[in-house]
């Protein structure tokens, strides 16, 4: 792989290709299980609509999508603390298939409340799929799904995931420098 002329960029983790043949995979295996179900993809703002929508046009079923979008504060020593939702679902969940699409799962705290929270709304199955799964990060036990790549514990940039709101846009998925970050 070609490393773009991006000076952040330590090295591309996977390209433009080997992201979309992985999604329409996924989309294959989420298209048979739920190939008789009513089926709605949840996206957690902002990153995941990317992943998404990606994903969405790969099914082969009907599908409906909604958002939410969640704040997170970590308590006075720096662990990870509250998650909030800060919007909501537009729409009832209950009797429906439900798939949490993240574009990211790594200490589960996030993952895990939400699908306690919309576990609770009365969905008839709910299942999580995340682009990326650094599950060297975990904390709490979880369960995922639908999982398209698993990565080291490194920052990650592009398909949605962002460095201070920039290069979401970029087409693959990069380990961003470390001296970078600052």
């Amino acid at each position: 792989m070609r490393t773009p002329a991006l000076p952040m960029i330590e090295r591309v983790l996977f390209s433009e290709e080997q992201i979309q043949e992985r999604i329409r995979e996924v989309a294959a295996q989420i298209s048979e299980r739920y190939k008789d179900g009513n089926l709605k993809l949840i996206a957690v703002l902002k990153g995941s609509v990317f992943f998404l929508t990606a994903l969405a046009r790969e099914l082969t079923i009907p599908v409906k999508v909604d958002f939410l979008a969640i704040s997170s504060f970590s308590n006075h020593s720096g662990s990870p603390g509250v998650v909030r939702i800060a919007k909501d679902l537009d729409d009832s969940i209950e009797g429906e298939d439900v798939i949490l699409v993240e574009d990211i799962v790594d200490t589960g705290f996030t993952a895990r409340y939400l699908m306690q929270n919309l576990s609770g709304r009365g969905p008839n199955s709910i299942a999580l799929c995340s682009m990326l799964d650094r599950s060297s990060r975990r904390i709490v036990p979880l369960q995922i799904d639908f999982r398209c790549f698993e990565i080291p514990d490194r920052f990650v940039i592009g398909c949605g995931l962002d460095y201070k709101q920039l290069y979401r846009n970029l087409n693959f998925l990069a380990i961003l420098k470390p001296d970078s970050q600052g």
